[in-house]
């Protein structure tokens, strides 16, 4: 963890985090625990008859795993999240909001590279994006 984030993350929540597979995209979310506790409380809130809800909640509550920051503030990432990740030695963690995601280096340049060509194409935000641009 890079050391801009580990003072906080020690602060509030002792270096706990939940790591689980990202629903969406080929990564990891690394979560500090106070947030991961928010995203299980609306996933307990969500119709549990609904089988997006059951797939939705095994996807993300029965891959995620407890880890904590050690001193040099490192956690280890279980094989089979590394492998659904596909991380190796070359990995990039990016800030996102109100967790990380933990990416294999190559396909996050790749997906970087991809979204800043999509977004350059005319009509690719609309008006209520386009005004969020700083």
């Amino acid at each position: 963890m890079p050391s801009r984030y580990r003072d906080e993350l020690v602060s509030r929540c002792a270096g706990q985090l939940i790591v689980t597979i990202d629903a969406v995209d080929p990564c990891l979310c690394v979560y500090p625990l106070p947030e991961w506790e928010l995203i299980e409380a609306k996933l307990r809130e969500l119709p549990s008859l609904r089988e997006e809800t059951r797939r939705l909640q095994r996807l993300l509550i029965g891959n995620a795993v407890d880890v904590e920051l050690d001193g040099s503030g490192r956690f280890l990432v279980p094989p089979r999240l590394r492998a659904h990740a596909g991380l190796d030695k070359h990995a990039m963690l990016v800030g996102v909001l109100n967790k990380f995601q933990l990416w294999n280096e190559d396909a996050w340049n790749a997906l970087a590279d991809a979204d800043l060509a999509a977004i350059k194409q005319p009509g690719a935000l609309p008006d209520d994006l386009r005004d969020l641009i700083l």
